[in-house]
Parts: structure tokens; C-alpha cells; sequence
């Protein structure tokens, strides 16, 4: 009889692709949210509280993508174009991994949060510091035009 796991997912287990390209490696990524606007107004005759009705989502957040410092031409590449003026939008995948040690299936995941039309803004390079222990960091700043889950998530219904 299998055990079921009771502990959380763990954060650090997770990949990014980009148009299906691996590009893991990254250790942090933030800016996974997305709100809807919520509008206030009082209807005339009733004094005791206000209506709000739900208005338009956005998303408020730059995805913020950070990691060692490794082979990130594809990145830079993907910057450059931009900063020509050469748009170009891809599909971002973040994969939170399976977190079964026994898993030797390495794509199998849990949950999936695919960004729709995602384009680089913003290229941060390493900071040095003699004196440092810390691993060169550069981080790359994407907007894009909507998070969903993707038909392929491992998620349970």
C-alpha cells in the first residue's frame, strides 16, 4: 500500500522552459499573480453600505526570472532583438516538479503556470563583490499577456 505524501510541495523543485526550450538553472521566479479590479459605488437610497462588483483583471507583476550566472546566450540573444526593436513574444512555462524522490520520470510535474506572450523589459547582470562567497546572480524582467494552467498540468481534478 503507498504512503501518501502529507508534506508540501517543495519550492526549490522546479524548471522553466521557454517555447519548450529547457532553459532551468534559475533559482528564483517571482511575479506569479494576477488581480481583478474591484469597483466601489453606492446606490442611491440605500445609505447602510456599498456595492462592489468585480472589473477588469490584470496582471501587476513582471515575471522576475533569477539565477547563477551560467550559459544564458539564449536569454541575452532574446534581449538583444528586443532592444533592436525585433519583438519577439514566446511562451514561458513554470514547472513545479513531482517531489517524489522516487520519481525517475524527470518532466513529471505537479502544477504548471504558462505565460502567454511573455517579452524581455529588463536584463540585470552580476554584481561582484570581493570578498563575496556569493554566485554571480543575473536576473531577467518579463511582461507578458496572461498566466494559465496548462492543459498538460499533472494537477489532480
Amino acid at each position: 500500500m503507498a504512503l501518501e505524501r502529507k508534506d508540501p510541495y517543495a519550492s526549490f523543485r522546479f524548471k522553466v522552459e521557454i517555447d519548450s526550450l529547457d532553459v532551468s538553472g534559475f533559482s528564483e521566479a517571482t511575479g506569479l499573480s494576477f488581480e481583478t479590479d474591484v469597483e466601489t459605488f453606492r446606490e442611491g437610497g440605500e445609505n447602510t453600505h456599498e456595492r462592489q462588483l468585480a472589473g477588469p483583471s490584470k496582471f501587476p507583476a513582471r515575471l522576475i526570472l533569477k539565477r547563477g550566472l551560467a550559459d544564458a546566450d539564449a536569454l541575452w540573444s532574446w534581449y538583444q532583438d528586443v532592444m533592436s526593436g525585433r519583438i519577439k513574444r514566446r511562451t514561458v512555462k513554470i514547472k513545479l516538479l513531482d517531489p517524489d524522490p522516487g520519481n525517475d520520470e524527470l518532466d513529471k510535474y505537479r502544477w504548471q503556470w504558462v505565460f502567454r506572450e511573455a517579452c524581455p523589459v529588463k536584463w540585470s547582470g552580476p554584481e561582484f563583490r570581493a570578498g563575496n562567497a556569493e554566485v554571480a546572480f543575473e536576473s531577467i524582467e518579463l511582461v507578458h499577456r496572461g498566466i494559465e494552467p496548462s492543459p498538460e498540468s499533472g494537477r489532480k481534478k
